[in-house]
């Protein structure tokens, strides 16, 4: 059982602090029994814990809870609250015993403080992102990512984002068939992936019968394993291919082909764990054309090849 250990503190934001027991934890959904993580929430001084909000929350666990952690989550953080050296201590030492350490959203400042992000990329909400690289200018800082995933250490946009990015690590850690169920219990999107922008330029139409777009996406899901040229693709949309790839650049925050290579890429993922054809089959049946193809992208989208993916999880 994968122990998950969240730090709260006063002023934390009730939904910021529910989200990694929510997608973890999988509190107050039907799937909580099975939820193959366990998750205790902390705080510097057991006891009241103030919120935003006109109540208050009540935390058991102080911060010996990071001691025995694989997973240390600080979700969201005050910019003006300057962590304490037990705070910052806490987190280094669960972090050199090797747990991994997670911040969302302004809980990148929080990490930041404890020198874990020097000379390393991090990610923030995007509102934040000039304060945080004034206050640390060893760390470079992304706002224009939904997550940063160095291994060791994670760290995510705001809101939403937070909750992509434990999606992704419940997917790092279990697979994409477990995190595909788990998305569509809490009904969110399966997988957006951490190169794609924090925000879209053009908002979603609120009737996606109306959206195009979302018919190319959902039609490109649909033929992954046949040849998708863009002026065909386009078609499917009523566009021309330069009003199509600037329409779905506004709505998706990257390029028709970046897209359709991750779909590409995470639907071989899923063949890997699920299936034990080989790696030609699950390259064609995904829309990589060859095993070679197939390991170049894998590689290059996960840091790891489709047999090592594939053995990580046999072994699990």
């Amino acid at each position: 059982m994968h122990s998950v250990a969240v730090l709260a503190f006063d002023g934390i934001s009730p939904f910021h602090l529910s989200i990694p027991g929510l997608v973890f934890g999988r509190i107050g959904t039907s799937t909580a029994a099975s939820a193959p993580y366990r998750v205790h929430t902390c705080a510097e001084t057991p006891g009241i814990v103030c919120t935003p909000g006109d109540f208050e929350l009540y935390v058991r666990h102080g911060l010996d809870t990071l001691a025995a952690a694989d997973t240390v989550v600080v979700p969201s953080w005050r910019p003006d609250l300057e962590p304490t050296p037990e705070v910052r201590d806490a987190v280094r030492t669960a972090h050199d015993r090797g747990a991994r350490v997670v911040g969302l959203c302004l809980g990148a400042f929080a990490i930041a403080s404890t020198g874990l992000a020097d000379g390393r990329e991090i990610t923030t909400h995007w509102s934040a992102a000039a304060r945080l690289s004034a206050a640390f200018p060893a760390v470079r800082v992304r706002a224009d990512r939904l997550w940063t995933d160095l291994g060791d250490l994670v760290t995510s946009a705001g809101v939403a984002a937070a909750l992509d990015c434990c999606l992704h690590l419940v997917r790092s850690d279990h697979g994409s068939r477990m995190a595909t169920e788990l998305a569509r219990t809490l009904v969110l999107a399966p997988y957006r992936g951490g190169s794609q922008a924090q925000y879209i330029p053009v908002a979603v139409p609120d009737d996606t019968d109306d959206d195009p777009i979302e018919h190319a996406m959902v039609w490109a899901r649909g033929h992954l394993s046949e040849p998708i040229d863009l002026d065909g693709w386009a078609r499917t949309a009523l566009m021309s291919r330069r009003t199509f790839t600037r329409r779905f650049r506004e709505r998706t925050g990257s390029s028709p082909q970046q897209w359709l290579l991750q779909q590409r890429v995470d639907r071989a993922r899923l063949l890997l764990e699920s299936t034990d054809d080989t790696m030609d089959r699950v390259a064609a049946d995904a829309g990589l054309g060859t095993a070679v193809n197939l390991r170049h992208h894998f590689h290059r989208t996960l840091g790891l090849s489709p047999a090592a993916h594939r053995a990580a999880f046999k072994n699990n």
